[in-house]
This record gives C-alpha cells, structure tokens and sequence, in this order.
C-alpha cells in the first residue's frame, strides 16, 4: 500500500511538473510578436530578416488584397491586390519592432512607388501592414527614413491585414538545395537566388540610396 502511494504521490508530482513545464512554454510562445512586411521580392526579405537576432521566423507569403488564399501565379498576375509580403515573428525581448522597422526601410527603396528593382507593379511594391500597436512605431520609422534619405518615402503604412503563407515551394528559397532551371541555367535553389538578387541590382541599388546605413546589402 505504501508503495502503491509512493508510486501515486511521484506520478501527481510529474504530471504537476509537467503540466507547468508545458505552460511556461506557452507563455512563452504567447510573448512572440509578428510584423508583416512588403519589401518586394519575398525571397529577399525573408533572407534578410531571418539574419536578425531576435527573428525565430521569416515566412513568405501575401497580403493586402481582396482574394483569399492566392496563388503565386494569381498575384504576380495581378488583379487579386496583394503584395508580396514576410510575416516576422519576432521574440520582443530580444529585438524591438522599431529595430525590425528601421532595418525593413533601410533594405529596400522606399521612394519607388512602381515595384522594387527590377520586379515592377503592384504586387512588389512596399508597405508596412501594422497592427494599431505597431502604427505609432511605423509612422516614426517612415519619418526616420524620409529624413535620413531627404526625399519622399512613399511607402504605405496600411492595417494589419490577412496574411497567406506562399505554397512550400517558396518558404526558405535562398538555402534550398534542390536543384531548378533557370534563365542563368540547371541550379540550386540557393544559387538561383543569390544570381538573382545579383541580376536584380536590390543590393547595389539599396548601397546607393543608404550607403552604411544599409543593414544586409550583399547579404
């Protein structure tokens, strides 16, 4: 009988532990915050941020428009109103939103109102879907950012808005291995990115607009 309470007493103890071991996990996953953001190509966004400290993840995908769930071939067509966007989840104790928005101004051109680069219309151009806890911070990051450069920024602060994961072909384009054709040839997914964000003067055009400033140039 003792034994048989022993055994009892240890196993309520367990689960207790448990069961608290698995709260504290989330809570600790409820502290998590997300930023969505439109940078044009979301390959090189997603690249970008998931180099920041603080970042846990950086997820393709689409926002903005009227259309649910698109398709990649739906949005870069036209017509649905998306932009291509990364949704940031970010832990807030170890990199700020305003860090995050900073950097997000600082890696793209926010004075181009037709596109990013050498992608054109709608569905690259840039925007900030902010939360009404992120707006103030956002407002002061574009103000930041057209009195840095002196020049107009056009990008949009806009609502939060629905956001639609990209299909798995895009998720983690920049280190994919396996193997695709190309206008530069049989390659990697990997270096199919790196000759395109080459090809597509992002890195050489953001130097020229921020110079130092820039956060991932050559990224």
């Amino acid at each position: 009988m003792t034994t048989m309470r022993t055994f009892k007493t240890f196993s309520l103890g367990l689960a207790i532990t448990l069961g608290l071991f698995a709260q504290a996990k989330s809570g600790q996953a409820q502290q998590l915050e997300t930023l969505t953001v439109a940078g044009g190509c979301f390959w090189c966004v997603e690249a970008d941020f998931e180099k920041v400290k603080g970042v846990k993840e950086a997820v393709s995908g689409f926002a903005g428009g009227t259309v649910s769930d698109p398709t990649y071939k739906q949005v870069t067509k036209g017509g649905t109103g998306h932009l291509e966007a990364v949704q940031i989840t970010f832990d807030p104790g170890e990199v700020q939103v305003e860090t995050l928005l900073a950097l997000f101004f600082r890696s793209v051109d926010p004075t181009d109102a037709g596109g990013q680069f050498c992608d054109r219309g709608q569905s690259y151009s840039t925007a900030v879907f902010a939360t009404p806890a992120q707006k103030a911070a956002a407002d002061t990051a574009k103000a930041n950012a057209q009195a840095d450069l002196g020049k107009s920024v056009v990008t949009p602060i806009l609502g939060a808005a629905k956001f639609y994961p990209a299909d798995s072909y895009h998720q983690d384009y920049y280190k994919q291995t396996d193997v695709i054709f190309t206008r530069f040839g049989p390659k990697s997914k990997a270096n199919a990115y790196k000759a395109y964000r080459k090809a597509c003067g992002r890195d050489a055009r953001v130097k020229e607009l921020w110079g130092a400033a820039a956060p991932f140039a050559g990224s």
